[in-house]
Order: C-alpha cells, then sequence, then structure tokens
C-alpha cells in the first residue's frame, strides 16, 4: 500500500515548482513509461498496482502503470552555448522554436509532431509552458521520451544565429508555403495561441510563410490551432 508521504510526493509534481523542488516528474502509461526506460531516464519509483495509482494519478481514467522520473539536468546557456550548440548540434538540422506556446496540450502534440516528422530539437521561450508538466507529458504519448527541449532567451539565441540562416514562421503577411522553396535546415517558429509571435522576435524572421486557406475566396476559420499548423509546417518541410 502506497504511503501518504509518497502520496503527497507525487501530488506534488504537478506544479512546476514542485518539481523543482525535488527533480522529478509524472509519467503515466505503459507505453510512455516504457518509452523513457527505453530512452535512458532514471525512474524512482514505478507503481503498478491499480489502487495505489488511482491516489495519485492526474488522469481521468487513470492506466495501468505510473512513473516517477528523474528530472534530466538542464544547462545554463550563455551566448557562447548558443554558438556551440548551433555548430555541434542543429547548423544542418531542422528544428522547432516555441515562442509563448502556453496550452499543456498544444505542447505536448507539437512535441509528438516533432518526434513523427524526424525533429530532434525544439527551443522553447522562458514563456513556453513546461514541458515536464504531466499533462504535457501525457499529450507526447512517449515522444518527451526522444526529443530535446531547451529553455532560454529565444530572441537572444536566433540573434547569435549567422544572419543567413533561415528562420521561417507563419503570418499574415508571409508568402504561400506550397509556393515556397524550403531548405532542409533551419528553424520553424511557432508563436503564443492568441498573440503569435512577439513582435521583437518577429524582426528576426527572414523567411515568412503562410497557410493559405481553401478556396481562397470562401469565408473560412479565423486561424489554425498552433498545433494543427505546426503539423501542416512540418509535413510541407519533409515533403520536399
Amino acid at each position: 500500500m502506497i504511503s501518504k508521504n509518497k502520496i503527497k510526493l507525487i501530488r506534488s509534481l504537478e506544479t512546476k515548482k514542485g518539481r523543482e523542488k525535488v527533480g522529478l516528474f509524472v509519467a503515466e502509461g505503459p507505453k510512455v513509461v516504457n518509452d523513457l526506460l527505453h530512452e535512458g531516464f532514471v525512474a524512482e519509483d514505478i507503481l503498478d498496482n491499480i489502487e495505489d495509482i488511482n491516489k495519485v494519478s492526474f488522469l481521468q481514467h487513470p492506466q495501468s502503470l505510473l512513473g516517477v522520473f528523474k528530472l534530466p539536468e538542464v544547462a545554463s546557456n550563455t551566448m557562447n552555448d548558443y554558438l556551440i550548440l548551433f555548430k555541434e548540434g542543429i547548423e544542418n538540422q531542422l528544428v522547432l522554436a516555441l515562442d509563448g506556446v502556453q496550452d499543456p496540450g498544444n505542447l505536448g502534440t507539437i512535441i509528438r509532431i516533432a518526434d513523427w516528422f524526424g525533429i530532434e530539437d525544439i527551443f522553447c521561450s522562458h514563456e513556453t509552458a513546461d514541458c515536464w508538466n504531466p499533462k504535457v507529458v501525457q499529450a507526447t504519448m512517449g515522444s518527451i521520451a526522444r526529443v530535446k527541449l531547451h529553455y532560454l532567451n529565444l530572441y537572444e539565441m536566433i540573434d547569435q544565429l549567422p544572419t543567413d540562416y533561415p528562420i521561417y514562421a507563419t503570418l499574415l503577411d508571409g508568402n504561400n508555403i506550397y509556393a515556397q522553396e524550403l531548405s532542409r535546415h533551419g528553424m520553424i517558429v511557432m508563436g503564443n495561441e492568441g498573440k503569435g509571435i512577439s513582435p521583437q522576435l518577429r524582426t528576426k524572421i527572414n523567411r515568412k510563410l503562410f497557410i493559405p486557406n481553401y478556396p481562397p475566396e470562401r469565408e473560412t476559420a479565423e486561424s489554425l490551432n498552433v498545433a494543427i499548423a505546426t503539423s501542416i509546417v512540418c509535413a510541407e518541410f519533409r515533403r520536399r
């Protein structure tokens, strides 16, 4: 039987403050737990008794396995670190950048999309939701184990990149994505659900794209959900 102290500990991991205090996060379900274990995440505790899981689960319908894992170590990025990261990791890769994506479901889905399309790194502004939130972890369906998320000053990081490095974003004044030449490498920036990309960061976009509605003259939805837009953009990049 699970102890009251362990129940209290696991329940505290619902908040970012609670997770950072003890350096742990929760993953639920056989798929997510096993993917994390397979990728080398360190489990502090594994619960497989459904009665115990029911007492601590964050899901409406608890699953048969719950894992408490150690948070990965986070590097404190400096200007020099950005350049090293660029040269050693992303110079020839396609990566995502998230500017204030706050909905846990959207973030989890974007991580899952990145995993599907072979994008291994996502760069997040500090205003973006915490990827170790139980709702985010669950929404990734295990993809959180294979995609690295970096939380940093996004404007500062992009400002350090070479001026000719492709920085893409979907904007209303952009060019039709289906008619544009797309590179095999570069950064795709996606913005906040309500405000879009911040004005400061928008100045760094050098490849503006637009996802057209169909047919063009038809009255349609005002905008696309950020996760759906991300999937369309990533699919078009990988199709070329």
